[in-house]
């Protein structure tokens, strides 16, 4: 635990870094700490376009209990085999120093900013509203949610196993294990279908980290009969003391040593994904996102709130994959992020924290060319699909570029909630990472980006100043 004393002389900002599987979390902060590292040209970001930052560097491990995040070999698969890192699915921590000049006037001088870098599952934050929820609760909630028509079908083997059970039975280690893997198979089917985002918690069955295996993960809900306590010994007994055990040993030590810690915080967020798969994937989406920014302590924070009790004081939502569409469609994307997160933000924002929007690559893929189809000259991407992505009934092999029309996001974000498009009626491939120098001595040329610099300003920005 940091003193007062050290906070005074060494300020330090804990920066969050989190969203829903496959939003670009680890690509994100490994480019932002190989933009700052590497001393890139950054123009939106104040600081570093006045020339006031002056070296940022790698630090020892803030927490010796917390995973590295291993962001050179996260850099060196991206640059050097072009290949994506593996998503996040446990929390890891990085440490910067960043050196600069304060800004001219009565404090103008050398400064330094002690940086952490917590980049965490999206998913880990649904299960944050556990806290509050009984087991009673929380088997009502998601069995119900299960038997709605949209899911009734991805949940038709859980129900099935479900249905097998008597709550009351005595409890079998096996038969726990059965509706828990069951229930786990449904949680995934949720996120691999078209509404690629799962809001059933507890979020450790999607993302388990080194809980994979666990008993702490062996429970699952059940088809409660009434609110009378469950009988000693009986199934729902066990499922229930698993349950409030994994509220107590799991999700409130990341809440308490974690998560209440942070005082900026991104949230990455896959609007392209969802808008392909149709208005029921922007609902669900929708809901994700206002449940991960209602589990943030949001706020201002007052000078005895930094040192005692930091509140998230500025969030950032970024649409990611902004390089899968042309320029000139993204402030549509912002547009539509800025409406997927309206309630949200109004609640946030009315207690004090600063809430801000961005359509961003983290890692920018590809380039802007034009296609003829026909006689009509259509804005297009270019870059290298991944092998084995199929666009317009063509395979590709991960070596040829390509030159995509994407589509194009209607005018007005609410059209796209009405269902003005046609799921899947946008074409958005995974491209490899773009070629990137790399010398003699394995230092990375600047990695191709759009409006990094611009979500880097939002979120930190104005410590250095």
């Amino acid at each position: 635990m940091r003193s007062i004393g050290q906070d005074l002389l060494s300020p330090r900002l804990r920066l969050g870094v989190t969203g829903l599987s496959r939003s670009g979390k680890t690509v994100f902060t490994t480019a932002l700490v190989h933009h700052l590292v590497r001393h890139s040209p950054l123009p939106a970001f104040r600081p570093a376009a006045e020339g006031r930052i002056r070296r940022a560097r790698l630090a020892p491990q803030p927490d010796d209990d917390v995973p590295r995040f291993p962001f050179e070999a996260h850099l060196a698969r991206i640059a050097e085999d072009r290949l994506w890192p593996a998503s996040t699915n446990r929390i890891a921590e990085l440490r910067l120093e960043l050196d600069y000049e304060r800004r001219a006037g009565w404090r103008s001088g050398p400064a330094g900013l002690t940086l952490d870098i917590v980049d965490y599952p999206g998913e880990w934050l649904l299960d944050l509203a556990l806290l509050d929820r009984s087991f009673a609760e929380w088997s009502r909630e998601s069995v119900a949610g299960s038997r709605q028509p949209g899911r009734a079908a991805l949940a038709a083997p859980w129900l099935a196993a479900l249905a097998e059970a008597d709550p009351a039975e005595p409890a079998d280690e096996a038969r726990a294990a059965r509706l828990a893997e069951a229930f786990r198979t449904y949680l995934l089917a949720l996120r691999a279908e078209p509404e690629a985002v799962a809001t059933t918690p507890p979020g450790r069955f999607l993302m388990p980290g080194d809980l994979a295996g666990s008993p702490a993960l062996t429970f699952a809900p059940l088809d409660l009969p009434s609110d009378a306590a469950p009988a000693p010994g009986s199934l729902a007994a066990l499922m229930e003391r698993r349950y409030e055990s994994y509220k107590s040993r799991v999700v409130g030590p990341f809440f308490r040593d974690h998560f209440q810690r942070i005082e900026r915080q991104i949230v990455l967020v896959d609007v392209l994904a969802a808008v392909d798969a149709g208005p029921a994937a922007l609902a669900e989406l929708e809901t994700a996102l206002d449940r991960v920014l209602l589990a943030f302590n949001a706020g201002r924070n007052t000078f005895l709130s930094r040192l005692f009790a930091p509140r998230a004081e500025r969030v950032l939502f970024a649409a990611t994959k902004a390089d899968h569409i042309h320029h000139t469609s993204h402030d549509r994307l912002e547009r539509l992020l800025r409406l997927l997160v309206s309630r949200a933000v109004r609640r946030s924002e009315g207690a004090g924290a600063k809430v801000g929007s961005v359509a961003l690559a983290s890692v920018r893929a590809t380039r802007e060319t034009t296609v003829l189809e026909g006689r009509t000259t259509l804005r297009a991407v270019a870059g290298t699909p991944e092998a084995g992505e199929v666009v317009g009934g063509e395979v590709f092999d991960g070596r040829t570029e390509a030159a995509i029309f994407p589509g194009e996001l209607p005018e007005d974000p609410e059209a796209v909630f009405r269902g003005a498009l046609e799921p899947g009626s946008l074409r958005f491939p995974r491209f490899r990472p773009p070629p990137v120098p790399v010398d003699a001595a394995g230092r990375v040329g600047v990695l191709p980006h759009i409006r990094l610099d611009r979500a880097l300003d939002f979120l930190i920005g104005d410590r250095l100043a």
